[in-house]
């Protein structure tokens, strides 16, 4: 069966990807038939009405789905196309009450006019009664329109579909998360809608782990717990987590959203210095979005010369356990940092768990190149634009270790790790020196 998905028209190049994620979390069989970054429609193949609504109900991007009934390039194309596709479908509908709305993109008809199609559908055998509010079935005209077809004066879409409306997604969970509700946020937290995308993409479900290295105020942990994962967190500034206590804390957040069942814990670490052993593989998924290094440049826990600084090494194992401790931090390399991503993900994934993190770039001729790992395997890259720099989701999942090849593991082993050849947060940090560049060449 076929059925047209009417996505909402933002974040376009995150669509399939949440999509085929929802897929595998669901097992439903999904082709994807037609799609365009420029349409809000998408025609897909799915075995049944049933899996339409289990693919679409936690999507995010989606907005509907609709079990597909015709095409054209005219009304006159689509009424040939109804009668040719649909008409076995007809006799189910005979009874039952119904209605017809329209939706347009990019242009739009007047009343009558749309009243006057609708009622040139008449040769539909339906004698159940029209109900403008809650009828059993909503039949939907959707029309596509060229660019600013008002002002040109287009009196034509592009194209017409007729949809029998099938399930509504959870696109208004993105209310329920908005940040300007939550108790307590800061000035990094990830937007309502981009959490729970990306929790989607990294597959998280109930009964699965997801982690937050870069954990902040918590915003993807608590996407994950909504979708019924347990959330994970660690930072490398304790305080933050800890906020100033209650509602205004991480673990407040959760109990504003009446999500403390899936609290698992949050603590003070960052990837070199962490109490997650290597040896054991837990996550279902991690999910983060690591510091960009523009404001400050990017620290990690430790001190650059222990030799130079020894009173801060006594003071350390003297203060550690306090409560206000703050541990030392000392530069990081970005290339560095990205790395040590990988191999965390790689040594604590659950074979087939995904790893989702954002990464910068600054859209010059240096772009940073994905990163790779032999134990991950690449999934899918999805692209944030902004003015002068834009922002990747790279996601990926876990081989099992039986696929790994071992040439190339034992060539990445022994390939040194990105060095921290300079002492500036310019020198370490290749996205921080090319963002900056772009404002220094406008002056």
């Amino acid at each position: 069966m076929e059925f047209l998905i009417k996505f909402a028209q933002t974040h376009e190049t995150f669509r399939l990807a949440e999509l085929n994620a929802l897929a595998v979390i669901e097992d439903v069989d999904l082709t994807i038939v037609e799609s365009s970054l420029l349409s809000p429609l998408c025609l897909v193949r799915l075995p049944s009405a049933e899996a339409a609504q289990r693919l679409i109900r936690r999507s995010i991007l989606a907005q509907s789905i609709h079990e597909f009934w015709g095409s054209g390039q005219d009304l006159d194309a689509l009424h040939e196309s109804v009668k040719e596709r649909s008409q076995h479908l007809w006799p189910q509908y005979l009874q039952p009450s119904f209605k017809f709305v329209f939706e347009s993109y990019q242009g739009a008809r007047s009343d009558v006019l749309k009243l006057s199609i609708i009622n040139s559908f008449g040769y539909l055998p339906f004698k159940g009664p029209i109900r403008m509010s809650r009828p059993d079935h909503v039949f939907t005209i959707f029309e596509l329109w060229p660019y600013d077809s008002p002002v040109l004066g287009i009196e034509n879409p592009d194209m017409m579909y007729l949809g029998r409306l099938v399930a509504c997604s959870s696109r208004d969970v993105i209310l329920r998360f908005d940040l300007k509700k939550r108790s307590y946020i800061s000035t990094t937290s990830m937007d309502s809608e981009l959490s729970l995308v990306t929790a989607n993409i990294a597959l998280a479900a109930p009964g699965k782990l997801f982690y937050d290295p870069f954990v902040g105020t918590g915003s993807f942990p608590i996407a994950c717990a909504h979708f019924g994962a347990v959330g994970w967190g660690s930072d490398i500034d304790g305080r933050v987590i800890r906020g100033t206590g209650g509602c205004k804390s991480l673990k407040g957040n959760f109990e504003q959203y009446g999500l403390t069942n899936h609290v698992g814990d949050f603590f003070a670490a960052d990837l070199i210095n962490t109490p997650i052993k290597e040896t054991h593989r837990l996550w279902d998924g991690i999910v983060c979005d690591p510091p960009y290094g523009v404001r400050e440049g990017l620290r990690v826990l430790g001190i650059r010369d222990p030799t130079k600084t020894p009173w801060l090494v006594e003071k350390g194992i003297i203060q550690a356990a306090l409560p206000d401790f703050v541990p030392p931090k000392k530069p990081y390399s970005f290339m560095a940092m990205l790395d040590d991503i990988l191999a965390f993900a790689s040594a604590t994934l659950v074979d087939d768990g995904r790893l989702s993190f954002w990464m910068p770039t600054a859209n010059d001729e240096q772009e940073i190149p994905v990163p790779s790992h032999p134990c991950l395997s690449l999934v899918v890259v999805c692209v944030q634009n902004f003015n002068k720099w834009s922002r990747r989701l790279i996601t990926y999942r876990r081989i099992p270790d039986s696929q790994v090849s071992r040439p190339a593991l034992e060539a990445y082993r022994s390939r040194s790790s990105a060095q921290e050849t300079g002492k500036t947060a310019d020198d370490l940090n290749p996205f921080r020196r090319g963002y900056f560049r772009k404002f220094e060449a406008e002056d």
